[in-house]
């Protein structure tokens, strides 16, 4: 049964810069229409496209302000559009690809939403379908299986690990660049970790004596991209999400929401389900770096945009 429209806090952004620009206001909730459910949040993913949609270097058309922000979230229904339909009031769901997540209520498309596994916690579940579908796309891409040896530029980070433990998952061995600080951690996740800087291209040999067949770059250095041309033999095996400069130049696949790119969207929304189910069955896992009231998400993507959270960023409301 369908509800009257409520209130809800939301972050928009009232102009195009940086994370000042982003405004907490009270807006209209409206009521859910055929196909379409509410969502009270419980907890938001933060992604960099987050901040990139409206710094104003992906378009700043003044129409588009006041603009919303946020793309994934977790959360209980509240209210659904369609009686008899596949989703009821009480269900717990993760909702990625939405208009304006950053809020503590929202109506979105029922084919936005991805059950909730009861295992996993709020804040793991509004931050895996983003990164997971990356993650999947990166493999797809790359026609990772098992044994293959991977190399996973920028490990430690979100998308990275993803990457790391959906190819460890699908039987290849996982070599990946990070910080000394994090090796500990990442061996914990069976990654053979390798800092990066000058002679890296040797760390990865000596890691990998076998050789490297696929070489995912999550960081997009001119390091990340000519250590990969430099250990993978055939370049439709090397993909990026970050090197934009490079990608065409250098003949590799470039991936994601920037011009040029391959957004794959068609292979990371049927990821969704096996991303979800692997979460909540322990064989995906999710750090979560911090957490942030929702009201302090300047804050949150300034701490985001440094580059060095080591995990997901998440808002709650």
């Amino acid at each position: 049964m369908s509800a009257p429209s409520t209130t809800a806090t939301a972050v928009v952004a009232t102009a195009f810069g940086g994370p000042e620009v982003l405004a907490v206001v009270t807006r209209d909730v409206p009521a859910p229409g055929p196909g379409e459910v509410t969502v009270e949040v419980r907890a938001i993913g933060t992604n960099p496209i987050d901040y990139k949609l409206f710094s104003g270097a992906m378009g700043a058309d003044p129409s588009t302000l006041p603009r919303p922000v946020g793309l994934e979230l977790a959360g209980v229904v509240t209210a659904v559009g369609d009686e008899g339909g596949p989703v009821a009031v009480g269900d717990e769901v993760i909702a990625s690809g939405v208009r304006g997540a950053y809020a503590s209520a929202v109506t979105v498309p029922l084919t936005a939403l991805t059950p909730k596994p009861a295992s996993a916690s709020w804040e793991e579940a509004a931050g895996v379908l983003l990164v997971g579908g990356t993650a999947a796309h990166l493999l797809a891409a790359t026609s990772v299986a098992a044994g293959d040896t991977v190399l996973v530029h920028g490990v430690a980070g979100s998308v990275g690990l993803a990457a790391a433990q959906l190819a460890l998952r699908a039987g290849a061995t996982v070599v990946g660049t990070a910080a000394p600080h994090r090796h500990e951690a990442l061996r914990g996740f069976g990654i053979v970790p390798v800092a990066y800087g000058d002679g890296l291209a040797d760390r990865v040999r000596a890691a990998a004596p076998q050789g490297v067949d696929v070489a995912l770059d999550t960081v997009g250095t001119d390091e990340a991209v000519d250590v990969s041309l430099e250990l993978v033999a055939d370049r439709t095996r090397i993909a990026t999400i970050a090197a934009f400069g490079r990608a065409a130049e250098a003949g590799i696949a470039l991936l994601g929401s920037g011009p040029g790119a391959d957004p794959g969207t068609a292979v990371r929304d049927a990821a969704r389900p096996a991303l979800a189910a692997a979460l909540g069955a322990g064989e995906l896992r999710v750090v979560v770096a911090r957490t942030f009231p929702l009201t302090e998400a300047a804050a949150a993507l300034t701490f985001l945009a440094e580059g060095h959270a080591g995990g997901k960023v998440v808002l709650v409301p």
